[in-house]
């Protein structure tokens, strides 16, 4: 039995009850995999809580074996580094090695993890260092298919009180993030009502979803794109730009766009979704390689092969 540490410095509080659902969802898929014993430590994030997550753990832990200390995003993996374990594992996720500072921090603290990962192939692309980035490995957190499915459109708007007809757009983020470019999801929602996920209650994100005519992803940048994959386990269609696995998991498929944002081919694209009253596309099979249980498996193969 493998027992694995996952650190993240992405605590929800009652404004960000969506913050690091994501790493939560891949826990709990880890969790099912026989050969592991898997923990969960989250703390706030912020410069402050690093030193007293440290102190936390190392308290916590004192004494124990760990064969496996796998944080989540660069500035995590200083107070993981306060346990001792076979294997120190990290994977970034974007800001981390996009934000000036935060990706020193990151460059500093690469040189002492056994396992470098990203979660995209682009974005392992982009990690400072060239022996970092030779090394790397690409580990997704993966959508949960069990809880992002197909809910009729009817049944998703009654129950969040939105209009039965009118045509709904939904930017899948907080808008006051800006990679993700809510001003190019305003400029091409025009005069069509544009939903946000914003402080958004991770069980309710679902229905959200399938109550959109599209979501829209017009990013600058992703570290991987787990929206565009929660809308394609949903059938909802889908316009992305080509950034992080949006033309992977986009590639081929009808009723979704993958381009770089230009106003008016996206909004000409909409137009059908719009005047639809209930536009799907077969979007299961190309988020199911994405899934959280096939990702967990990734995981748990690379903290295997580094462990004799």
């Amino acid at each position: 039995m493998l027992r694995a540490l996952v650190v993240s410095n992405m605590l929800p509080d009652a404004s960000h009850p969506e913050r690091g659902r994501f790493v939560r969802d891949q826990v709990q898929a880890l969790r099912t995999l026989p050969e592991l014993e898997v923990e969960l430590y989250e703390f706030p994030p912020g410069a402050p809580a690093l030193l007293q997550a440290a102190r936390a753990l190392r308290k916590r832990y004192k004494g124990e074996h760990l064969d496996v200390v796998h944080a989540h995003f660069g500035l995590t993996a200083w107070p993981a580094l306060a346990l001792k374990a076979k294997v120190h594992a990290l994977t970034v996720h974007g800001t981390d090695i996009h934000h000036p500072r935060t990706r020193q921090a990151t460059r500093a603290v690469l040189p002492l993890m056994n396992l470098v990962a990203a979660a995209s192939a682009p974005l392992a692309a982009d990690i400072p260092g060239a022996r970092a980035r030779k090394r790397a490995m690409v580990l997704p957190c993966g959508v949960d298919m069990e809880r992002f499915r197909p809910i009729s459109r009817a049944q998703a708007r009654a129950e969040l009180g939105l209009h039965p007809d009118a045509p709904q757009l939904l930017f899948p983020a907080d808008p006051a993030r800006a990679s993700k470019r809510f001003d190019r999801a305003q400029a091409l929602a025009r005069t069509t009502s544009l939903l946000t996920l914003g402080g958004i209650p991770p069980e309710q994100v679902p229905l959200w979803i399938n109550a959109a005519n599209a979501v829209i992803v017009p990013s600058e940048r992703e570290g991987f794109g787990l929206a565009v994959l929660e809308a394609l386990a949903c059938d909802v269609p889908v316009l992305a730009t080509p950034v992080g696995v949006h033309p992977e998991a986009l590639r081929g498929l009808a009723g979704t766009l993958c381009t770089p944002f230009d106003l008016v081919a996206w909004q000409a694209a909409l137009e059908p979704l719009l005047n639809a009253e209930d536009p799907r596309v077969a979007g299961r099979p190309h988020a199911e390689p994405f899934s959280a249980e096939r990702m967990a498996r990734r995981v748990a193969a690379a903290w295997g092969a580094l462990q004799n």
